[in-house]
């Protein structure tokens, strides 16, 4: 096995930016989900309520953020000033994140068509993961709960011969948009893996990942007017442990140490979760 392909997302919810290779530390891959928009009550805002941020890009630039929509609109974000900061929610976590200079916020207002700002986990920001599934003391930035995601070429094949047999279409892996792509042959082996190598790092595989809404919506548009994964999923992966309810897809991971990954980089399974994981029986 190995990886066959790496990806960022800068901006939460924003698109991603595939990459050939990855710097790693305890909050994950750098880089990866280090803004976010929020209401003026500084709740998070993700594409289940504003699929329209599937339409920006977010690039680094000499210092700055680049930021871009499809339409051609762009503006440069300059680093945020360390003093200016709000408290933020993000699920049940409260972050004192560093906030975007009120004029960068009024044209993201514009070009969203609702008020927002625009906040960044910088060094004075800090989050845990949850203790019950990453252990103590696990960092994690405005990811939505987890550090990394981890999905395989196996398993999107198998949803998506589900989905062609039920006249359904087929999705890429975009839709669930992972940090780690594995390239293996056996759907579903994930499930078992509890830990595993790539290249000289280790990493635990924690928990399962709920999959929502945002898995129907197109990530270069936003739309939802395309095929669906979710009823496939209802079909084979609907968690019978009611720790982590849901129909599940990939499985959130925490590192161990920080490295370096590169695409191509071997996958070694080092330790496996006998029982797998409890689903309910096929509809």
């Amino acid at each position: 096995m190995q990886v066959s392909a790496l990806n960022i997302y800068p901006f939460k919810s924003a698109r991603a930016i595939a990459i050939p290779e990855a710097m790693i530390d305890a909050r994950g891959l750098m880089g990866d989900r280090r803004m976010m928009l929020v209401d003026a009550s500084g709740h998070f805002i993700t594409q289940r309520e504003l699929p329209a941020l599937a339409r920006l890009t977010a690039l680094p630039h000499s210092g700055y953020i680049r930021l871009v929509m499809d339409d051609g609109r762009e503006m440069m974000v300059a680093p945020p000033h360390p003093d200016k900061r709000m408290d933020v929610a993000i699920w049940k976590s409260i972050v004192n994140a560093a906030a975007a200079d009120d004029t960068v916020d009024a044209k993201l207002s514009d070009w969203f068509g609702r008020d927002v700002k625009l906040v960044f986990f910088d060094s004075g920001a800090s989050r845990t993961a949850s203790a019950e599934w990453a252990g103590p003391d696990s960092p994690v930035t405005f990811a939505d709960g987890y550090q990394i995601l981890v999905t395989t070429t196996a398993s999107l094949a198998a949803l998506n011969a589900d989905m062609q047999a039920h006249g359904e279409g087929s999705v890429g892996m975009d839709r669930f948009r992972p940090n780690i792509v594995v390239d293996c042959d056996e759907p579903w082996a994930e499930d078992r893996w509890s830990v595993i190598q790539i290249g000289d790092m280790v990493f635990d595989l924690v928990k399962p990942c709920p999959r929502c809404i945002m898995t129907t919506q197109d990530q270069a548009t936003g739309s939802r007017e395309g095929a669906n994964p979710m009823p496939a999923m209802g079909r084979l992966r609907m968690s019978a442990d009611r720790r982590v309810p849901g129909p599940l897809f990939g499985w959130n991971t925490v590192p161990r140490g920080e490295g370096r990954l590169k695409l191509g980089d071997t996958v070694s399974v080092l330790d496996v979760r006998e029982d797998g994981w409890t689903f309910k029986a096929r509809k």
